[in-house]
């Protein structure tokens, strides 16, 4: 069952990928700096809609997040592929298109 947290304000992509790396290593109880965070642009229809977060850990561990700009909302994968958490943005972020 996917559980949503309450709104999160953050005020550029920094402080995004700065949230869902902690999130995400929190989850596997993983050490930060030994499981680097990785990304990818989401495209549709050529289009920059949002950006894949991906952690590897020891293990193979893999977990993973999606920013759905649309909707500024973020879900969070387990290593299982199955999404545990969803997390609505406060604010819009603008800079997209700079995320690649």
């Amino acid at each position: 069952m996917t559980e949503t947290a309450p709104p999160v304000a953050l005020y550029s992509l920094d402080e995004l990928r700065e949230f869902v790396h902690r999130t995400l290593c929190r989850r596997e109880n993983l050490l930060a700096e030994q499981a680097p965070l990785g990304e990818l642009p989401l495209l549709r229809e050529g289009r920059n809609c949002g950006i894949q977060f991906i952690v590897q850990g020891p293990r193979a561990v893999r977990l993973s997040a999606i920013w759905a700009s649309d909707v500024n909302v973020v879900y969070f994968y387990d290593a299982r592929g199955e999404r545990y958490l969803k997390v609505e943005l406060r604010y819009r972020l603008t800079k997209v298109a700079d995320a690649a």
